[in-house]
């Protein structure tokens, strides 16, 4: 049976708002927005923001546990069950490419107490897959993007690849020859390598895992030859030799791995830069107040010393910003991804 068609059985359609609601409570002033606030106000009234949270909170992470979104959303999580005198929750819902715990979160309360970690994976998820079970632009609130960071280019320290134009020469005169280890078949990472292969005219081949720690532990031990990856997965093998970090993605070098340069420096590609990022959303129509209090507070904590200093360590950067903010980023994005998985032919429909 076809993924679609799975995902069509085990959950039921779902009545979502208007894209201009969803827009209305990242902050944007439209009549919907307003309309749908107030619309809110008397299941809001029995818990006013001075009063949220009054019971626990629940994250939910659509991915196993141990990787890099699951210990992130653990970090704050741990610091806001301190701020809120609440115990919140982390559960991890992972399968179908996040979709299956993004479904449990639009379907759940539209009321604060169900928040989900994610990042452009969403994104991709509506322009790659088809029938989701939600609607990605309409059933979610945008909180507020916590982090942003780098994917890293990284092989095996045998493969003889020294540096990206080691690997960019021998993808060209070996089409295919490169066995590239991937998280996952439309992840972030196969973007910005299709973005990289199009921009260069390589060739390699796509071995996709069914998450980053298989897909790092196949590079690690030889059985592939690289890894597209985010850098916070790992940040600690590179810096041990058990990996060959040969660039970042994003426009600018990431301080916890200064040595190595981005692609554009490294392939003189001015114009390449994808820059991935995690934050946090809620049900579409959780009250904006709310809304603005949990965006707040998790600015608090991602600005606290200790937060700022293992973040760093890992190879993320504090993004903050208001919903607002994300909601335009996340609009921005789409269409760009869309046109790099047109152009490379990719699918999972």
């Amino acid at each position: 049976m076809p993924r679609s068609d799975i995902a069509a059985a085990v959950f039921p359609p779902l009545v979502s708002p208007s894209r201009r609601a969803w827009l209305g409570q990242a902050g944007a002033f439209t009549a919907t927005g307003v309309a749908a606030s107030l619309g809110c106000h008397s299941a809001f009234a029995a818990d006013a923001p001075g009063n949220y949270p009054s019971k626990p909170v629940r994250i939910i992470v659509p991915v196993a546990a141990g990787g890099s979104s699951d210990k992130l959303t653990r970090l704050i999580a741990e610091k806001l069950s301190v701020m809120w005198k609440q115990n919140v929750l982390v559960e991890n819902v992972p399968g179908a490419t996040g979709t299956i715990g993004a479904a449990r979160t639009a379907r759940s309360a539209a009321d604060g107490y169900t928040l989900m970690q994610t990042g452009e994976g969403l994104t991709l998820a509506g322009l790659l897959l088809k029938d989701l079970p939600f609607d990605v632009e309409k059933s979610f609130t945008p909180i507020i993007k916590a982090v942003v960071n780098p994917q890293i280019l990284v092989v095996h320290p045998n493969t003889g690849m020294m540096t990206l134009r080691d690997y960019l020469n021998r993808a060209r005169e070996k089409p295919d020859s490169i066995n590239l280890a991937l998280a996952g078949n439309g992840t972030i990472a196969q973007i910005s390598h299709a973005m990289l292969a199009q921009q260069t005219g390589i060739k390699v081949n796509y071995i996709p895992y069914s998450g980053g720690a298989p897909a790092s532990l196949s590079t690690l031990s030889g059985q592939t030859d690289a890894l597209v990856i985010t850098l916070a997965a790992v940040t600690e093998q590179v810096r041990t030799g058990k990996l060959r970090a040969l660039a970042v993605t994003t426009a600018y070098r990431s301080p916890a791995l200064p040595d190595v340069p981005t692609v554009a420096e490294a392939a003189g590609l001015p114009d390449y830069a994808v820059e991935s990022w995690q934050g946090f959303l809620a049900p579409a129509g959780t009250p904006k107040p709310v809304i603005d209090k949990i965006n707040r507070d998790m600015a608090s904590v991602l600005n606290m010393p200790e937060v700022r200093s293992k973040l760093d360590e890992m190879g993320y950067k504090v993004a903050g910003g208001s919903a607002a903010e994300l909601a335009a980023s996340i609009e921005k994005e789409r269409p760009r991804y869309a046109q790099v998985i047109k152009a490379a032919g990719i699918s999972l429909r």
